[in-house]
């Protein structure tokens, strides 16, 4: 017998980070450990310290040539990092 109202254990568990305030900081760091697998090893080698602080993706690229090739393409690596994590995170990225 099948109740109506049942839930998965993944929406139950979704529900509880969201009352708690753990889904945001959840969601952060997914999209940070995500970094590498988006961008790619080669972008990852040149990369140090990301981090996010109001919905803004902070990231130290050791190359001064990449960080100009990837300010030039910052609306679409937003969007790219957003939908790997399913969530909007980011709403800016800043390369220093």
């Amino acid at each position: 017998m099948r109740r109506k109202n049942s839930e998965t254990i993944g929406q139950v568990l979704m529900q509880y980070l969201r009352e708690e305030g753990l889904e945001t900081p959840l969601n952060q760091h997914r999209l940070i450990d995500s970094w590498t697998e988006v961008m790619g090893q080669g972008i990852g080698r040149f990369t140090n310290n990301v981090f996010i602080r109001n919905q803004t993706l902070y990231v130290q690229i050791r190359s001064a040539m990449l960080k100009q090739n990837l300010m030039m393409a910052r609306a679409n690596l937003v969007k790219k990092l957003n939908d790997h994590v399913g969530a909007q995170v980011i709403s800016d990225i800043q390369f220093y």
